[in-house]
Formats: C-alpha cells, structure tokens, sequence
C-alpha cells in the first residue's frame, strides 16, 4: 500500500462520491458529516468547481503540505468517526476506509486540491 493514496471525489445527484477501479469501488458515498467536511473543506480552500471533482490526498501519517488532522473517536455503526478541530465536528467514514489501511488509523491527515494540479 501506498504512503499517501489519492482519490477524485465529485459530486453524484448530490452526494459527495469517488470512484476507485483499484479496489472496486464505485460512487462510494460520503455520508454523515464527511460530506459536510468535505464542502467545508473546499470552501476553506477556494476550490472552485470542486461538485465537479477535485484530488484528495490522505495518509495516516503527516506528510509535507497536508491541510487538516482528523483523529479517530470511536468505530460505530459498521464505519468509523474521525473528529475535525479545524471544524469542530465529526464524519463517519464507512468499511471502504479499510480497502486503504489494515485497521482504521488513529489520525488521518489530508490535501484537498483542484483535479487538474
């Protein structure tokens, strides 16, 4: 597995969803406060057109440029809540988190980009 993964959310009847062929996955929503980090996150970094798709990096391990930390709070309802400081909130992310890591790490650290970098 890679350091660093990176996958291309966008915007599907309005939900935030990605893709990914590597590990069979395709429209995996985020849901319950992730999709509300997610804008939030856009926002805070003027990420224009981001409905359209844009790069997001993440690891489980700070690495140069990362934007945000989220920390694990608890495994819950089949997934696991990761808790925003800089938003002062929660987002669960579901099993598909685990098509990344062997075990839901305890931090996260994430780059949100335009697509075309």
């Amino acid at each position: 597995m890679n350091a660093i993964v990176a996958i291309y959310p966008y915007k599907h009847e309005g939900l935030w969803v990605f893709d990914d062929d590597r590990v069979g996955l395709v429209r995996e929503p985020f849901i319950s406060g992730a999709d509300t980090i997610i804008d939030q996150a856009l926002e805070a970094h003027a990420i224009e057109d981001g409905d359209a798709g844009f790069r997001l990096l993440f690891s489980a391990t700070e690495f140069p440029g990362y934007h945000f930390r989220f920390t694990h709070v608890r495994r819950s309802d089949g997934g696991d809540w990761y808790h925003s400081e800089s938003f002062g909130t929660e987002g669960w992310l579901c099993p598909a988190l685990l098509q990344y890591f062997a075990c839901a790490p305890e931090e996260l650290y994430a780059k949100f980009e335009p697509r075309s970098v």
